[in-house]
């Protein structure tokens, strides 16, 4: 099943690792890897990215970052695959991303001897960036006919498990999420919260949103890694929150 439909697709500048994603979920659709053991690949990639940074190995590091995306593609279209959609699987990959951005920051605070409270900003300001672009995003999944609704654009309770999974796991994620999202989530309703009224998002407006999508951010600090550039990525992602601004501002005007 498609996440939206064709006449809402647009060309998403965060999710370049979809094809990658692909080509190993259809590796994987006949053997015993589940969509949750590519989630935990996925992390895996990223700790080596950070081993990478902390040892100075820029391009490495890099390379790993851009892997990550990659595999972290593979368990939703592993899922689709294998019919087999999951909320743990949902919620897991979730934690493990922001925990993931958390440490990638931290790490490059360590070697580039950064500031640590500009850190905490800038880590504030990346996952304030990426809760706008999955905000509008859901929007955009549940008003396309025929998209895909596990998202919700708000999740007040944990929802009941689909087969095969277990309720207790679906709810004890759920709260793990809602405590490390939740804020986030609170902030952005607060921003544009008449966003959800909107009938849909035009697709030219959904490639600029996609600019705060996990895997563009990501793609950024891949690319000034081995430029040598280490020092100007905290700066950058503060400075960078000025765009939900942008985006907030064209969308309240153009699309009521």
């Amino acid at each position: 099943m498609s996440k939206l439909a064709a006449q809402d697709k647009f060309i998403d500048l965060s999710d370049y690792g979809r094809p990658f994603g692909k080509l190993l979920a259809n590796a994987l659709k006949n053997t015993r890897f589940t969509p949750i053991h590519v989630t935990l690949l996925f992390g895996i990639a990223g700790l080596i990215a950070i081993y990478c940074i902390l040892n100075e190995y820029y391009l490495w590091a890099g390379f790993f970052i851009v892997l990550k995306s990659g595999i972290d593609a593979a368990d939703g279209e592993l899922a689709r695959l294998k019919n087999t959609p999951s909320y743990t699987g949902r919620y897991l990959d979730s934690v493990f991303d922001i925990i993931l951005n958390f440490l990638f920051l931290m790490t490059i605070c360590y070697v580039s001897k950064t500031s640590f409270g500009l850190t905490l900003i800038a880590f504030f300001c990346i996952q304030l960036q990426g809760t706008l672009y999955n905000y509008y995003y859901v929007i955009l999944r549940n008003k396309s006919v025929g998209g895909d609704t596990t998202s919700k654009v708000f999740e007040y309770k944990s929802p009941r498990a689909l087969p095969g999974e277990s309720q207790k796991s679906v709810d004890i994620l759920f709260r793990i999420y809602t405590i490390v999202y939740g804020g986030f989530d609170k902030i952005i309703h607060a921003l544009d919260n008449d966003a959800y009224k909107v009938k849909t998002f035009p697709n030219w407006f959904m490639t600029l949103v996609s600019l705060y999508g996990l895997g563009f951010q990501l793609l950024i600090i891949a690319v000034l890694l081995p430029l040598g550039q280490i020092e100007w990525v905290i700066p950058f992602f503060i400075a960078y929150s000025v765009l939900i601004f942008i985006l907030i501002g064209i969308r309240k005007i153009y699309f009521k």
